[in-house]
């Protein structure tokens, strides 16, 4: 079958690989869109270090059942439109044991840790099948990522008393704007790009702050009245990001941390203490966020199909990528079809 393969850094383009075959207690989907997210994007940049190349990237789907197996319950069926988790969880470790599977130090990510599902068909375990409803099949390649930023709000404990700060709005960013406003929060999007932000206001933002041009800590104080953030949420990951997160947040706020810095950052700690911070990490995504994200995609609130940047054929893959690594910022996801 075929398949979008990354090779080696700079090196993508489609392969014919092996289609696979489901045992008991699987699923055979046929894939029809998977989204490039920003772990790809590193990848064929040369800069994921948890990646073994060759791989076949993916883990944004949106798919349909072909088949399943003998022992997979019966609300499960051939036809239906479904997307992923494409996360593993071992059982035993301290996050496992927690109850907190979407943390577990073992996990290993379709297309990061694993080879992808960017290609015709894909196996999984039924559990890790979530069935999208009447949601069009290409809007599900949207809800993995979406699902990581509702993640965050559900860690940061966002309620409709807070003023939530989002530090970028690429499409996990996105996801944190709207479920921070379905839960009546006044969110404040930030971001470097115009358009990006102008997004964000149609996905719930009340206000918007460019990043590079305006005085961040001065628009900040005025929109919160002086009291900063409730809660800062980073969708970034970049020692900038970060250090923006720790002032802008108020006296006893909370910080979320999705994006991670690729090098080291330095802080004042004295806010840590002074302000007596709550900083919280937020890594990957639960069922419950998943479902939290198919209700919200079902109300038809957002816009959700501008989120789409292009959709491409997989041949064309290697172009799309080329293009986002030269200009990342005016991109959200690009969608390979097959």
């Amino acid at each position: 079958m075929k398949a979008v393969r990354i090779s080696a850094p700079m090196e993508i383009g489609v392969a014919e690989i092996e289609k696979p075959v489901i045992k008991a207690d699987e699923v055979l989907v046929k894939i029809k869109y998977v989204g490039f997210c920003g772990s790809d994007l590193n990848t064929y940049l040369g800069r994921n270090p948890m990646v073994n190349l060759p791989v076949v990237p993916g883990h944004e789907v949106g798919a349909i059942i072909e088949e399943v197996g003998s022992e997979v319950p019966a609300n499960l069926t051939k036809g239906m439109v479904v997307t992923l988790n494409p996360y593993t969880n071992c059982g035993s470790c301290a996050s496992c044991r927690n109850g907190r599977y979407n943390a577990c130090e073992h996990n290993e990510t379709l297309g990061v840790q694993r080879q992808g599902v960017m290609c015709e068909y894909a196996v999984l375990p039924w559990i890790k099948i979530i069935p999208a409803g009447d949601i069009p099949v290409r809007t599900c390649a949207l809800i993995e990522p979406m699902s990581v930023g509702f993640h965050a709000v559900a860690r940061a404990g966002v309620t409709d008393n807070s003023y939530v700060m989002v530090i970028g709005c690429g499409m996990v960013g996105l996801g944190a704007v709207m479920r921070s406003s379905l839960r009546g929060a006044t969110v404040i999007a930030a971001d470097i790009d115009d358009e990006k932000l102008a997004l964000a206001r149609e996905a719930g933002a009340t206000y918007t702050v460019n990043t590079m041009t305006e005085d961040v800590h001065k628009r900040m104080q005025e929109i919160t009245s002086g009291l900063g953030a409730d809660v800062v949420i980073e969708a970034v990951g970049s020692p900038a990001t970060y250090v923006m997160a720790v002032n802008e947040v108020g006296f006893t706020g909370c910080v979320t941390c999705i994006g991670y810095a690729k090098s080291e950052v330095s802080f004042q700690t004295k806010l840590f203490v002074q302000k007596e911070l709550d900083i919280r990490g937020s890594r990957n995504a639960t069922p419950a966020d998943f479902r939290a994200v198919i209700n919200c995609v079902n109300t038809g609130r957002y816009p959700i199909e501008k989120f789409i940047s292009k959709v491409v054929e997989p041949e064309e893959a290697a172009e799309a990528m080329k293009e986002w690594s030269e200009n990342p910022g005016k991109v959200f996801r690009i969608l390979v079809k097959f």
